[in-house]
């Protein structure tokens, strides 16, 4: 056991050694002849595709979310299109909202959002109406988005989940969820 612990503390040692050793950076007096310039780095708006299960779109959802200047943070918006059918009823919700980004450490943001989905609904009474009969009915409720959002600094796959509560003017549910998955390009 003493064996493996002096050789422990022995790795130890010289790791620490090897790193302070690397922190020091000569001091010459002589100058480059020439100045690099590094060309200034351009940033492009982040845009992504996803799909999204709950959340602003009620349903299953595919979405397109863009931020409207050229930053990975800050305002944008999305919309999307969600459908789901069985038997001759169906359900169709257009989420559109729109949304600020917080955070600066390249990847990792802080979603608030706002927006409104359109559903439009057929039904013959067993699953969204009560009377039996084929109804078509359409209306506009309210969404709001706090989210954890990834999006890579560049190219890649994008996540986003969080609470998504829904109102209009008879109700209100504040722990309605989301997740999407996706990519940001």
């Amino acid at each position: 056991m003493k064996k493996i612990y002096s050789l422990f503390s022995a790795l130890i040692c010289l790791l620490i050694s090897i790193d302070c050793n690397a922190q020091e950076s000569p001091k010459s007096s002589v100058q480059p002849a020439t100045e690099v310039k590094v060309p200034p780095v351009t940033v492009s708006r982040a845009q992504n595709v996803f799909v999204e299960a709950g959340g602003q779109g009620l349903l299953f959802t595919a979405n397109y979310d863009t931020r409207f200047g050229n930053r990975r943070d800050g305002f944008g918006g999305r919309v999307g299109i969600g459908y789901i059918g069985s038997d001759g009823e169906n359900a169709t919700t257009i989420p559109v909202s729109f949304n600020y980004l917080l955070g600066n450490s390249g990847k990792h943001f802080f979603e608030v959002g706002l927006g409104a989905t359109v559903i439009a609904a057929k039904a013959n009474g067993s699953f969204f109406f009560d009377d039996g009969s084929t109804e078509r009915t359409s209306s506009l409720i309210g969404t709001m988005s706090f989210a954890y959002r990834l999006q890579p600094v560049s190219n890649g796959f994008s996540l986003r989940a969080g609470i998504t509560p829904i109102f209009d003017s008879s109700f209100f549910m504040p722990y309605f969820g989301g997740l999407s998955l996706g990519y940001t390009f």
